[in-house]
């Protein structure tokens, strides 16, 4: 029977898990320890096309064909390059050689082929369909060598390649992967329980080089606070922060604390399916009535994010709207007038302590939208299950990571997307996004995203105010973490010191 650390029990009971497990890796010299935050309530999956995907301990499992670089650049992972035809439609990719799996077999051509067109399998629900659905066929041309056959013409099939889920498997595996968790990346599947403990090895055999580190122990522990309660007791190594979190590490020779820009944020998301928020006017309406600098400033500090205007894109993405949005109160008691609601709207928003500063971010906008009119219901959900319980079946606070322009506005609001949790529907969107995706021209796909992101701000069901730098605190024994401009690790690189 699993047994969770923190569900209904304290800070203890977390402790008393933590230490028991400690003592059964004694024998190791170097385990990292790290927290899962259990947001799909156990049923977290290690297949990492999944919708319930584990992906704090996928990443460590499985590699992808090409990652983010510095700039957001594409660069080489388990392909070595990339070209495409004059009208991209097809692209070629040559694999690195020598790499095999955690069971020994050797990756080739044939795991490429099977593991991009299972995406499209509709018995999986792959959000990631959303954005790779254009994959018609993957040809294979030598078993290091394969033919990505598109649809449509896409000239950014790299970009969405590093897609963070699009991770590669042995041919053949799909039934087996939720088990086994067999891939090629830098460590090995020991044990794993979502609720409760999962270990993973180290891949003596990693293509880029063994790890230096023995092993890494996630322990379930869904609550944020108590996850920062372990990080300052030294019972977990590394954790995520808010700016409010940050003093009780300061000055302390036990801890290192980095802040690194990315295009992460936490939005609101209103059901655009379900009346009153079918009602376009009323969405805007929610969305202006808020003030982006004082929320920003208030939860983040001047500095630490980057506004915007309820576009997903990153600040720095070329194809971002930049757009203008002051607060508006006026103009939001007006549209709501419009839509039949004169003495203003009451309004029920889930959020949860699931990651930190959830709560208090909903906290801010209820205030700021109090003079509008708009009554805010807040109502605290529990961590454990957030992701499978609430999102998408509620109004609810969002988080997100960041993604190329492309793949976010297709993934989060194409019609019909897996992951479109406002449940926005709009055809005149979604044929901006197909012209995108066709033009082999910079400047005019840049036009066509433009006014996608414009049609958001207009009729969209998500607020977004600004995207935040990312915190974390790690214990000073750990080293091969660097401050850098994404969140990307290369974890055979990380080392911890011993005690």
């Amino acid at each position: 029977m699993k047994t969770r650390l923190l569900r209904k029990t304290g800070f203890a009971a977390l402790v008393a898990g933590l230490i028991a497990t400690s003592a059964t890796s004694a024998l190791a010299e170097k385990i990292l320890r790290l927290a899962n935050d259990l947001s799909y309530g156990g049923s977290e999956s290690l297949d990492p096309i999944s919708p319930n995907r584990f992906y704090e301990v996928n990443d460590l499992l499985y590699d992808r064909l090409i990652r983010q670089g510095p700039g957001g650049t594409p660069v080489p992972d388990l392909a070595l390059d990339w070209s495409s035809n004059d009208a991209a439609t097809e692209w070629t990719l040559h694999l690195r050689p020598g790499v095999t799996f955690h069971d020994g077999s050797e990756f080739d051509a044939a795991d490429v082929k099977y593991s991009l067109e299972r995406i499209n399998d509709p018995a999986l629900e792959s959000p990631v369909a959303a954005v790779l659905g254009i994959i018609d066929t993957v040809e294979i041309v030598d078993p290091l060598t394969v033919v990505i056959k598109l649809s449509s013409p896409h000239s950014g099939i790299p970009l969405l390649l590093y897609d963070y889920r699009v991770r590669m498997i042995a041919e053949g595996s799909g039934g087996t992967i939720e088990e086994t968790g067999n891939g090629t990346g830098p460590f090995i599947l020991e044990s794993y329980d979502p609720e409760s403990t999962t270990e993973l090895v180290a891949n003596a055999n990693y293509w880029g080089g063994a790890p230096m580190i023995d092993g890494i122990t996630f322990n379930a522990i869904p609550d944020s606070e108590a996850r920062n309660q372990a990080m300052m007791a030294g019972l977990i190594d590394m954790n995520s922060l808010t700016r409010d979190q940050e003093p009780l590490y300061a000055n302390n020779a036990d801890f290192v604390l980095q802040q690194f820009p990315t295009g992460g944020w936490f939005g609101i998301v209103f059901i655009t399916d379900e009346a009153p928020f079918d009602d376009p006017r009323v969405r805007k309406a929610l969305r202006i009535a808020a003030d982006r600098q004082e929320m920003m400033e208030l939860l983040v500090g001047a500095g630490n994010a980057q506004l915007t205007c309820d576009s997903p894109v990153r600040f720095d993405d070329p194809y971002r709207a930049h757009l203008e949005c002051p607060q508006d109160i006026e103009g939001a008691k007006a549209l709501l007038a419009e839509a039949g609601y004169p003495d203003g709207i009451d309004v029920d928003v889930y959020t949860s302590d699931l990651e930190p500063g959830m709560v208090s971010f909903l906290e801010v906008y209820q205030q700021q939208v109090a003079e509008a009119g708009i009554r805010v219901n807040m109502r605290v959900a529990p961590a454990d299950g957030y992701w499978d319980d609430i999102w998408w079946y509620k109004n609810c606070v969002t988080s997100w990571g960041e993604r190329p322009a492309d793949q976010f506005l297709n993934e989060a609001y194409r019609t019909d997307a897996d992951w479109n949790e406002s449940h926005f529907a709009n055809a005149e969107y979604d044929a901006l996004l197909d012209k995108a995706r066709m033009t082999l021209d910079p400047e005019e796909a840049r036009g066509y995203y433009v006014a996608a992101q414009e049609i958001l701000f207009e009729e969209g069901g998500t607020f977004i105010p600004y995207q935040e730098d990312g915190r974390r605190v790690l214990s000073s024994r750990v080293s091969g973490i660097p401050a850098a401009e994404s969140d990307y690790i290369e974890w055979n690189k990380v080392d911890i010191a011993e005690n």
